[in-house]
């Protein structure tokens, strides 16, 4: 799986990734981003992973800090549900890189402006099947997206067109492998996939 999606990933290329646990899913896009991020003075929030639990979140910062060990000006950092805002507060004074959390807490500190999306150059949903279940708003502007759960698409709707997007998850059901896709401007690119047959888009 790494092979197909790991350079893919580098060149740029938005990317649906099918893979199991352990298959290496979330090296994906941590060595797409350490990889593309400027290693001396990165801008801050140039990278959003949004995953549905804080456990989810601790293992992908982790995954962070063990391939970007050498990399110390390029941060992370997790943010989800039940902490003080200024415990957030603190972290973001860092200016932080890479911003690792569940999409409720990361749209409340968009809300309260103390997130700020314009720099962001990589959208990641990981586990995104558990997410993009959930059913959201119709956004007018932007209808694909309205099946998404409501934090993601208004958060995906406040970020830069041009960003590089990436979904992974061990399982798509058919209609939210419809729906990722549609989150990439351009539907013609591959799929990677773990599996010795290639998912479709519909």
């Amino acid at each position: 799986m790494q092979v197909n999606a790991i350079p893919r990933a580098l060149d740029g290329k938005d990317l649906i990734c099918q893979a199991k646990a352990g298959m290496g899913k979330t090296a994906v896009f941590v060595l797409a981003i350490l990889q593309s991020l400027d290693p001396k003075k990165p801008d801050p929030c140039s990278a959003l992973v949004l995953c549905p639990t804080k456990e989810l979140a601790y293992q992908i910062h982790r995954e962070f800090e063990r391939l970007g060990k050498y990399l110390t000006a390029i941060k992370s950092q997790v943010f989800y549900g039940g902490v003080p805002i200024e415990k957030d507060k603190e972290k973001l004074a860092e200016n932080p890189a890479i911003i690792v959390g569940t999409p409720g807490r990361i749209l409340d500190l968009y809300r309260r402006k103390l997130l700020n999306f314009d720099k962001l150059r990589f959208f990641i949903l990981d586990e995104c099947d558990k997410m993009l279940e959930q059913k959201g708003k119709k956004e007018k502007f932007l209808p694909h997206v309205q099946d998404m759960g409501r934090d993601i698409t208004e958060i995906f709707t406040k970020t830069p067109i041009d960003k590089q997007v990436m979904m992974l998850s061990a399982t798509f059901s058919k209609e939210v492998r419809s729906l990722a896709a549609k989150f990439m401007q351009n539907v013609t690119l591959p799929i990677a996939c773990s599996k010795s047959t290639s998912l479709k888009r519909s």
